[in-house]
């Protein structure tokens, strides 16, 4: 479970560019599609945040309960 700094940045990555397509999208006019980029983008980092909550957790039940 050796997360390091890489992880940050590819989530700072994901919100920079989710950001840059959401202010294209809106001054388009593109305003529901711009709003669809950012729930997708929401999604993907929740989806990244809760693997590695989960990978914690099953650490934690690792050494607390001795199972490998």
């Amino acid at each position: 479970m050796m997360y390091d700094v890489n992880t940050i940045f590819q989530i700072a990555g994901i919100g920079i560019v989710v950001a840059m397509i959401h202010t294209v999208l809106k001054q388009m006019g593109k305003e529901d599609w711009a709003h669809w980029v950012t729930l997708i983008g929401f999604i993907i980092v929740l989806y990244m945040v809760a693997t590695m909550v989960d990978d914690l957790f099953q650490k934690i039940r690792g050494v607390f309960l001795f199972q490998g």
